[in-house]
């Protein structure tokens, strides 16, 4: 495909996490760009600020490592999927998207991310009369205690046959298994790489039994 670079010879690159598919920040490259974070295996923008070539990481360390890159049906603009080494925003912040302009009154919003993030700032900064925050306080035990007690109630709603109320209870789960992975340093990007190396190409094959 030829693409459509525009009159100052660039092309935005719209920044994706390969994991979590989250939206991580929106570059700009060039022909020369484009051609080094191929060869290089690393996204390599154009500063159109600094007017210079701009490698992703080279001061801070936050190297994103390039996945694949596809363009959209015009040819004119890039989305680039990266596994990082860290926050892509120069603030610390894992996207440059965190500033709410609107949210619609009517659609509900989830993502297991949010879901994610919510909990994790529950313990960064914990908040009096938190559910979340009692857990940390209380510690491993107690959130193991709960994944427990919450798996418990998921077998009973799936022995009554009740959809409902295994619906339920495994929303409970997955929230207390949250907390679990919080508490122990595990991102959502840690079991999506487990499940992909778990992913078999040729369906013919059986997944082996983890030892």
């Amino acid at each position: 495909m030829e693409l459509k670079f525009d009159a100052n010879g660039l092309i935005p690159a719209i920044v994706q996490d390969h994991y979590t598919k989250q939206v991580l920040t929106l570059a700009y490259m060039n022909a020369e760009t484009l051609a080094l974070t191929i060869a290089e295996g690393r996204t390599v923008f154009w500063s159109r600020s600094r007017q210079e070539i701009w490698r992703k990481g080279e001061t801070s360390g936050n190297v994103q490592r390039v996945v694949s890159i596809t363009a959209d049906c015009d040819a004119d603009a890039l989305v680039v999927e990266v596994v990082k080494d860290g926050p892509a925003c120069h603030t610390g912040a894992e996207s440059c998207f965190f500033t709410p302009v609107y949210v619609s009154p009517e659609l509900k919003q989830f993502s297991w991310e949010g879901l994610y993030e919510l909990i994790k700032g529950r313990k960064v900064n914990p908040q009096q009369g938190s559910y979340t925050t009692y857990l940390f306080e209380k510690g491993i035990e107690k959130i193991l205690k709960k994944v427990g007690e919450e798996t418990t109630e998921v077998i009973i709603g799936a022995m009554k046959n009740s959809r409902e109320e295994t619906v339920y209870e495994i929303a409970d789960e997955a929230y207390h298994i949250m907390v679990l992975m919080v508490e122990m340093g595990i991102g959502i990007e840690d079991i999506t790489r487990e499940l992909e190396k778990r992913h078999v190409i040729d369906h013919k094959v059986k997944q082996e039994t983890m030892q």
